[in-house]
């Protein structure tokens, strides 16, 4: 038998009606004058989305499992069904920064002002720990909480940082191939297409790597931010690299913005190092890598310094993969967002068993492998926006007792991207500089 807080601020598609007191049913799909809507992701349907038998289906959020005009959603008003606690829940026993300290103040009066507001911080500024202030306040106050990422990977390094710094409140993590069941928890670490699955049961919603695919570039999943909050709830935007769409709400005003422009450990960001590299796909295609990206991994190998290759497309890593094996290159392995194997691989760097990643975009933010430095192959690729080398640069002097660190660009050209890349992390410096930033 179901569980009455398994439909707490949730939209549930059961086979019959649960036997519990205060159940709303609707449809799934819902007519609205002349088209039909669905109400968990509450997009249009198209006149094609029908099934053989005339059956109206949501292709759009059809990953979260099928929902037809023969099914109902099921759901109970979130309760609030958490205890108000006499002191802070917080256990983390770190210090912020002076830097740190006037940011989560910021952050603290914006949420109780119930503002939207956006975390505008260099990579390894310390976003998460800034937020704990906040986090605190509201847990300790019984509201409930959502930090969702566009990223699982995002989500899976966070989850037992959080478990770590709120020893007492209940948490659950949600991503899309998980094993464990759904539990009721005051605290939700989720990617941020789990968030389609509620409806106005968050009071506040964290929002990490705001600007990172497939957020960026779905409608449907911001507008599932909307609908997981509360109408009373508010959202906190986390990122290094805000996009156009998130600057035009800071200057219209839409949005309150806390900048925090140096690092925790108050180094400035390392620069992106351009080396010109004729031919190098050429070159790999035979099976090589070029010499100069030969002689840097040896560099790194011989100084013991973990490293990550970036590389444009996932059909390059094979070709990678083989070039540092010819090369008597061993100790890592390639990565990539449909990897079966890509948690595992990625804690396996974190436990230093692996000596380095040859990996996609899918490890450019968001995760923390102490003192390493990144090779980014082809860094003139479309692929690489300038938010993403900007990310991919920040993944390097992260730890304060390694706060340096090399981060060196192979290309064919100079390319306005690269520059724009380079522009911003001078920009970012040169504010750091003035707030006393260390090289």
């Amino acid at each position: 038998m179901i569980e009455d807080d398994v439909l707490f601020g949730r939209q549930v598609p059961l086979e019959g009606p649960p036997q519990l007191p205060n159940v709303v049913a609707q449809p799934a799909i819902k007519r609205v004058g002349q088209r039909q809507q669905c109400q968990r992701c509450w997009q249009w349907l198209r006149p094609q989305d029908q099934l053989p038998n005339g059956t109206w289906y949501c292709r759009q959020c059809l990953q979260m499992g099928r929902l037809t005009s023969q099914h109902k959603l099921y759901t109970i008003s979130e309760p609030n069904r958490f205890s108000m606690l006499a002191k802070s829940p917080l256990t983390w026993s770190g210090q912020l920064s002076a830097q740190q300290r006037t940011a989560a103040q910021d952050v603290m009066t914006q949420m109780r002002a119930q503002h939207n507001h956006l975390l505008w911080a260099v990579t390894g500024a310390g976003k998460t720990e800034i937020v704990y202030p906040a986090l605190a306040w509201a847990l300790q106050r019984g509201w409930r909480v959502a930090w969702a990422s566009p990223r699982v990977d995002v989500c899976l390094e966070l989850a037992p940082r959080l478990r770590q710094a709120f020893q007492a409140i209940t948490q659950t993590v949600l991503y899309g191939d998980q094993l464990e069941p759904y539990r009721y928890c005051q605290l939700t670490i989720c990617t941020t297409h789990q968030l389609l699955r509620f409806k106005a049961a968050f009071d506040w919603v964290i929002v990490d790597e705001v600007d990172a695919f497939p957020l960026a570039m779905s409608p449907l999943l911001q507008e599932a931010i909307q609908h997981a909050q509360k109408a009373s709830g508010s959202h906190l935007y986390l990122t290094a690299t805000p996009d156009e769409r998130l600057q035009r709400q800071v200057a219209r005003h839409q949005l309150t913005v806390t900048y925090v422009p140096l690092r925790y450990h108050g180094h400035l960001l390392p620069q992106i190092q351009v080396q010109v590299t004729w031919q190098w796909r050429r070159r790999l295609q035979r099976r090589g890598l070029p010499a100069v990206v030969l002689r840097q991994i040896q560099h790194f190998l011989t100084e013991r310094r973990p490293f990550l290759i970036f590389v444009p497309h996932v059909a390059d890593l094979v070709l990678v993969e083989r070039a540092l094996k010819l090369a008597g290159i061993s100790g890592g392995a390639t990565v990539h967002a449909s990897d079966p194997e890509r948690q595992t691989k990625v804690q396996a760097m974190r436990d230093q068993q692996l000596t380095f990643l040859v990996t996609t975009t899918i490890l450019e933010r968001g995760v923390t492998f102490p003192g390493i430095a990144v090779l980014i192959l082809g860094g003139d690729d479309p692929i690489f926006s300038t938010a993403a080398l900007v990310q991919i640069a920040g993944r390097v002097g992260r730890s304060s007792q390694d706060p340096t660190g090399s981060v060196i660009c192979y290309c064919q050209t100079h390319t306005q991207t690269i520059r724009a890349a380079r522009g911003m992390i001078a920009r970012l410096n040169w504010q750091g500089r003035r707030q006393g930033g260390q090289p």
